[in-house]
């Protein structure tokens, strides 16, 4: 496929935007000061907050800055990719930018993906983004899925056109908009939960190149400031990402097992030496090994070694929001941000 666009190596930077009045300004305007990005479009899916009223607060200042609407969602679509195709269908650009409202970008985040996508000749370029973490909970849970996902989606076998593996963030997706067509873009995924995911399989089933690779100091993130959203998001889509079926349980066996022997191994102290303080020992002998072997994992995956100290809390919320998000595919349907989706939607990828 040739280079073919009105605004060559422009970019329509595109931003579904649901309830996000705490995130969406700081998004738009780190977007904002990029060159590369021609115009920004935000499409407001619905939203009961403030957030189209911030955007329309900005727009004054930010002459690339425009409101979409998006209308009820139609059947069989999940709301954030019929928002982000309605989005793509108004956009003007040779590149699209997909992204989250959550998003800031860092200075040059796009040239660099430009840069990319010509040294590499990618088509699409999607970074995973550096995440920002304050709670307690979101540093037990999210470095622990981070470093489960690197080990199911290696960015050298993604990146590799002789593989199969194909993946993508949606936090920062950029592709060429005439590729994004010919495969048929978010309405090809309509009714997928992992639309970034699908896409990307999408685009490397054509024969295309694709690149994915770390955001840290390009893009960063605050998924979750609570903890109900966090555990409804995971929910959605974690079974999905742990392979389903045999790959997420032994994933939920891998988070847990080592916690029960642990346990195990404390209380048969117990029972052996009738030593409380002895057995104490052996519980935290047990808990500090955990958290250093974890440590190497976190630091090979780009995160603090010290978050190791939540390395148990993240095993068990981990296997926790995994069951449950286990039930939701069993039951057949999936919640977010106030809707229910069903799983397995007609024309799905998966």
């Amino acid at each position: 496929m040739t280079n073919s666009g009105r605004n060559r190596n422009e970019v329509s930077a595109i931003v579904p935007a649901r309830n996000e009045e705490a995130t969406i300004a700081a998004c738009v305007q780190s977007l904002a000061g990029q060159p590369e990005i021609a115009e920004i479009l935000v499409v407001n899916d619905q939203s009961t907050d403030r957030t189209a009223a911030i955007v329309t607060e900005l727009v004054t200042s930010i002459p690339k800055l425009r409101l979409l609407e998006a209308k009820e969602l139609p059947s069989g679509w999940v709301g954030k990719n019929s928002a982000v195709w309605m989005g793509a269908q108004e956009a003007q650009s040779e590149w699209l930018l997909f992204t989250d409202a959550d998003t800031v970008h860092l200075e040059n985040s796009s040239a660099r993906a430009l840069s990319i996508a010509l040294q590499e000749n990618a088509v699409m370029v999607s970074f995973s983004p550096e995440q920002v973490m304050e709670t307690w909970f979101e540093k037990a849970l999210i470095p622990y899925v981070y470093c489960r996902l690197a080990s199911k989606f290696t960015f050298g076998e993604i990146n590799d056109p002789r593989k199969a593996a194909a993946a993508a963030n949606g936090q920062f997706l950029l592709i060429r908009k005439d590729v994004y067509q010919s495969v048929g873009g978010h309405a090809s995924v309509a009714g997928e939960v992992l639309e970034d995911v699908a896409l990307a399989k999408k685009v490397k089933g054509a024969g295309c190149k694709i690149w994915f690779g770390s955001g840290k100091g390009i893009v960063r993130v605050r998924m979750y400031r609570t903890f109900g959203a966090m555990w409804e998001g995971w929910t959605k889509n974690l079974y999905a990402l742990m392979g389903n079926g045999e790959g997420s349980l032994s994933e939920f066996i891998r988070a847990v097992a080592p916690v029960m022997i642990v346990l195990i191994a404390a209380l048969f102290a117990v029972e052996i030496t009738e030593s409380i303080p002895f057995a104490f020992g052996v519980l935290i002998a047990g808990i500090l090994v955990l958290s250093v072997f974890y440590g190497t994992d976190l630091r090979k995956n780009g995160f603090s070694p010290y978050l190791g100290l939540y390395g148990i809390p993240g095993r068990l919320l981990f296997a926790g929001v995994l069951l449950a998000s286990f039930r939701s595919h069993r039951r057949g349907r999936l919640a977010w941000k106030g809707r229910e989706y069903p799983v397995g939607t007609p024309g799905a990828s998966k």
